[in-house]
């Protein structure tokens, strides 16, 4: 039975391939979370938030644009805006704690993004966190 951090990292890939120009990737998500052996509640789970994000983009990406520095949402690279996207939903949208979110997408950013990675997307979320207090 798959994990919430391999259902995050499933959605990570179908926010990545979306953002890549594959808008259907929307109706082919549960065959693909299928493949990844994520199935029942897990798959829920994953849907939910990769639906979520989708419904919530234009609200999400604002959050994010509003804690870059002189950077430009479309500037970062497609994993990095992948796990933000998701890490920023989680945050403003589900009632994940803050802690558990910013934890998972600073390791799905280890695992995918550049070096950089997960400082910039701890520093991204954790200024979200603090802002919504």
């Amino acid at each position: 039975m798959a994990t919430r951090t391999q259902a995050r990292e499933a959605v990570v890939s179908l926010l990545y391939a979306y953002d890549s120009g594959n808008e259907e990737i929307t109706s082919l998500a549960p065959e693909i979370l299928d493949e990844k052996k994520i199935k029942n509640k897990q798959q829920e789970f994953a849907l939910s938030l990769f639906n979520g994000v989708l419904k919530k983009l234009t609200n999400v990406d604002e959050q994010v644009s509003k804690h870059l520095k002189e950077w430009d949402i479309q500037r970062i690279g497609g994993i990095e805006r992948a796990i933000l996207r998701l890490g920023v939903y989680e945050l403003c949208f589900t009632s994940t704690d803050a802690p558990i979110v910013i934890n998972e997408a600073i390791e799905l950013a280890k695992l995918y993004g550049s070096d950089n990675a997960p400082r910039f997307i701890n520093g991204v979320l954790d200024a979200i966190v603090k802002e919504r207090k």
